[in-house]
């Protein structure tokens, strides 16, 4: 059992059964926000995660104390992740009824002072994460080591567990592209969403069927691109940022000689049996006409679909091209992993003359 988890364990395996279960979770979201999803759910992953802490070795990457915040995110984040799908499905059901959402009820749309029932509470929650904190730093110590040194480095050396994202993506990503372009767009996407999403439902309460193409869009960034590449980072790379199965010994020995192509040698050398041209624009020809069509092409395209339409009409032109650009370098993430497990494709375009890799 061990071996076959470590097996499917491989991104390669995960990441496309990840993808499908937050297809199911979304488009079943009224089965999984109710307490019997989530009893049924905790009596599965209580001893299932027993049975990966006592591993000898995944219990010693489970101690570190980088790793700590990752369980309590994994913790925080399902629970909450279930209670909004608890509360969106109960809302979801009552506006079919004509009812309104729960937020909207006399009993739950009374106003009290700031002072003191808000101050109150934010006191005590002050309180309590302080005590917890002091907690946390007497248990576990800091994960500080001793100054830099230019002669050593660890192994594996990693980021802070909040970057493990960013640092996963360089695998898939020439470093500006993932620490610079990517990041960025992300920002940008988030400030941009309520400019870009003008439907007023959904202000003040829970719900998923009057927003779905917001929460499909944001949860999947956020669950599959985001959280799963830092449970990656956190437990599946190892030394020389070699993956390992969560049961799999960290030796430090293991090299995995990997040969990354880049899609302009494919063209050349193995589809067309011939030398790579000098001239480097003529070298990347494919990659820069597939890179401006999924950029320029797609657009339009699905513009012209019934569902372009659909929220062209809604959010008009600008807004919709804007989600569109935006939605098509999100997935050009997946997209540039798959091409990586699938056929080593190391850049799409690779132009290190003008630093510029894709």
């Amino acid at each position: 059992m061990r071996e076959l988890i470590n097996y499917f364990a491989d991104p390669i395996r995960s990441f496309p059964a990840v993808c499908v279960l937050f297809y199911l979770m979304m488009k079943y979201y009224r089965v999984v926000g109710t307490k019997k999803f989530l009893y049924w759910s905790l009596a599965f992953i209580i001893p299932v995660s027993i049975w990966f802490a006592i591993d000898p070795n995944f219990f010693t990457i489970l101690i570190l104390p980088d790793n700590i915040p990752i369980i309590i995110l994994l913790v925080a984040v399902g629970f909450l992740q279930w209670f909004t799908f608890y509360k969106a499905a109960q809302n979801d059901a009552r506006i079919e009824e004509g009812l309104g959402p729960l937020e909207g009820t006399p009993e739950n749309r009374e106003k009290v002072w700031s002072w003191p029932n808000l101050v109150y509470t934010e006191l005590f929650m002050i309180i309590a994460a302080t005590s917890f904190l002091i907690v946390w730093a007497i248990v576990f110590k800091a994960p500080l080591e001793e100054p830099a040194n230019p002669t050593w480095a660890p192994n594996p050396a990693k980021a802070p567990w909040y970057f493990l994202g960013l640092q996963e993506m360089l695998v898939y990503f020439d470093p500006w592209m993932a620490g610079v372009v990517l990041p960025g767009v992300v920002v940008v996407g988030l400030i941009a969403i309520p400019y870009i999403d003008t439907n007023p439902k959904g202000n003040g309460y829970y719900t998923i069927a009057e927003r779905p193409v917001a929460m499909w869009g944001f949860l999947f960034g956020w669950l599959v691109l985001w959280l799963y590449l830092i449970i990656v980072g956190t437990f599946l790379r190892g030394p020389n940022w070699t993956f390992y199965g969560p049961f799999e010994y960290w030796d430090y020995h293991k090299v995995v000689a990997e040969y990354n192509v880049n899609l302009s040698e494919f063209m050349w050398i193995k589809w067309l049996n011939t030398a790579m041209p000098e001239n480097m624009f003529v070298r990347e020809i494919l990659g820069i006409i597939l890179s401006l069509g999924y950029i320029i092409i797609l657009p339009p395209l699905s513009a012209a679909t019934k569902y372009g339409k659909m929220m062209i009409e809604k959010v008009g032109m600008i807004r919709y091209y804007i989600f569109i650009v935006l939605l098509l370098l999100m997935m050009s993430l997946p997209i540039k992993m798959v091409l990586r497990w699938l056929f080593s494709l190391k850049y799409i375009i690779a132009l290190p003359e003008l630093e510029l890799n894709l």
